[in-house]
């Protein structure tokens, strides 16, 4: 494929983002991060991984952490030559740490959370969220972004994955324009155009990334391992506005192919 190319990513990589709408990175960083990291959130939540008795809720959401170890794990050279290639060389912000934290906890009840959903990207300022924005440009997100900072099973509430759903999601949003549709507007029918397709979990070992597309249709599920899972959840945030005098992205050619226009 000659439209995309870029040494962070091999060509094959970057093929399957546009068409199934995400890349799993092993490794992109480090073990050790990844454990400074757990006993930074471990004192954030104010439990220990020694006193299990004290988990009592299926989930611990943290909001945005910048300290260093998540400052160098969302900044590793894998991961800013991929955001190259996927978004294009100067039209990403450096991620100044990660978040949110949404800890997950082994337990019988329902996490409260599991449905699926798009991550909306504008209009956040709305005390609802459900009325929070997505467009068919992504104004205001590159990329949704899965980082491991446990080891994820089956069992350990994997984020499901509908493979492919980020192509009908450009679909439907395209008739709307700017304004886009809200949160609650997109899942009205409850993603029923996504239903068919292909579910994948986000597992991996310690240091795992996902890099998403910021329409992939996705959902979080109960816990049912043995040790809590840390992952965050963190958008990648374009420098600017969609610039058609640039050669199209690889975020911006899933969305093309989608629509039916050239490429």
């Amino acid at each position: 494929m000659s439209e995309v190319s870029h040494s962070g990513l091999s060509q094959a990589q970057i093929a399957y983002f546009i068409e199934y709408g995400y890349v799993k990175l092993e490794s992109a960083f480090g073990g050790d991060l990844a454990r400074q990291g757990r006993d930074q959130l471990w004192r954030a939540m104010g439990l220990s991984p020694d006193a299990p008795e004290t988990w009592k809720q299926p989930v611990f959401r943290l909001g945005f952490m910048t300290g260093k170890p998540f400052v160098q794990a969302a900044n590793t050279p894998l991961l800013h030559s991929s955001y190259d290639a996927l978004v294009g060389e100067g039209r990403w912000l450096k991620p100044n740490g990660l978040g949110t934290f949404p800890v997950r906890f082994p337990s019988p009840d329902d996490p409260g959370d599991a449905g699926w959903h798009v991550d909306v990207s504008f209009g956040t300022d709305n005390p609802d969220f459900m009325q929070w924005r997505v467009n068919v440009k992504s104004s205001g997100r590159a990329l949704l972004m899965l980082f491991l900072f446990s080891d994820v099973g089956e069992l350990d509430a994997p984020t499901r994955i509908r493979k492919g759903s980020h192509r009908a999601i450009a679909k439907q949003l395209l008739p709307y324009g700017e304004d886009g549709l809200t949160l609650g507007e997109l899942a009205a029918d409850g993603f029923a155009s996504t239903a068919d397709c292909e579910e994948v979990l986000a597992t991996g070992q310690a240091g795992t990334v996902y890099l998403c597309h910021p329409f992939l249709v996705h959902s979080a599920q109960p816990h049912r391992g043995a040790m809590p899972r840390f992952m965050a959840q963190p958008p990648l945030l374009p420098k600017g506005e969609f610039d058609p005098s640039l050669p199209p992205s690889a975020v911006q050619i899933a969305i093309r192919r989608a629509i039916g226009m050239k490429v």
